[in-house]
């Protein structure tokens, strides 16, 4: 008989390896300094430093690991990056090893406008090699059910031009992304993510019933976080909020662009359209860290 699952830790000892951080720098082509060992670790960008590779066999028909592992067995076949939150207690270093805790903290089942949905909450703490606690994250996912064939379809994979460099700087706090085929499977490769709605067309269109490929959810939030790195290279990030409101499709021209608020240092939003119709996509806010006041990070309890 099969024990029900139960949510439960996963640690492991991880090296921030400096050839993903290289490959991502490679693949937003931004401008932005080179980064290398020994070198601070940008917010967010353990997701390529520290991306773990499932092994294949443990893979389901969408390309992510089965569920009823470390996440939950929701019978709901789409899965959407919908956002999280990171706080940076202090620097983790390209080239040094860290402990990697992570752990679901909730599994809610909801009903919205497109139907049933469940919302996994999942917690992620990164601890530097004496012990203190360098990271915490939290990330939400969204599954949901799958929606019928598309049938304003975008154009297959092998009829486009390739973009050259996604983001592209336009004047202060404005930006462009544009994307391609090329750019999601290298964000593919980069993050260890096997989902086959960034890649695989016939999949993305016919049975979860997009338009096209989907740009990766992180890929836009890097997006965000990549202009401020560039537009502020002197200021650390203390926290960001970041939360993905609708689905951007390979090909799609968006545009990055401040916008107020309050509770916030800095605000960023990610917009497809135009004056007619305008679309967000991603929101990224971010505070920064006042020199001096970085608080003590407490140590591990493990």
């Amino acid at each position: 008989m099969t024990s029900p699952w139960q949510p439960h830790s996963v640690v492991s000892e991880e090296y921030v390896d400096p050839a993903p951080v290289v490959a991502l720098s490679a693949l937003l082509d931004s401008g932005a300094a080179p980064i290398g060992s020994g070198d601070p670790l940008p917010p967010l960008w353990h997701w390529a430093a520290l991306a773990r590779w499932p092994a294949s066999s443990a893979l389901g028909v969408d390309g992510h690991p089965r569920r009823g592992s470390f996440l939950p067995p929701v019978d709901l076949p789409r899965r959407m990056f919908a956002g999280g939150e990171l706080r940076v207690h202090q620097p983790i270093t390209v080239g040094s090893t860290v402990r990697r805790e992570a752990r679901v903290v909730s599994v809610t089942p909801k009903t919205g406008r497109t139907g049933r949905l469940v919302v996994v909450v999942v917690q992620i703490r990164l601890y530097s090699g004496d012990g203190t606690l360098a990271v915490t994250e939290r990330q939400e996912l969204i599954y949901r059910e799958a929606a019928e064939s598309h049938s304003g379809r975008s154009a297959r994979p092998e009829t486009t031009e390739p973009v050259g460099a996604p983001l592209r700087r336009q004047r202060e706090w404005e930006w462009e992304l544009r994307t391609d085929p090329t750019v999601l499977m290298r964000f593919s490769a980069a993050t260890a993510n096997p989902h086959r709605i960034h890649y695989d067309w016939p999949y993305a269109t016919e049975i979860e019933g997009y338009p096209g490929l989907v740009v990766h959810g992180p890929l836009m939030t890097l997006a965000l976080a990549e202009t401020i790195r560039v537009e502020r290279p002197q200021q650390p990030v203390e926290r960001m909020r970041h939360r993905n409101l609708a689905p951007l499709f390979c090909q799609t021209p968006a545009r990055i662009r401040r916008r107020r608020d309050p509770d916030a240092d800095l605000s960023l939003t990610l917009l497809s359209g135009d004056a007619n119709r305008t679309t967000e996509h991603t929101v990224l806010t971010a505070d920064f860290t006042v020199p001096g006041e970085r608080t003590h990070a407490p140590r591990s309890h493990l």
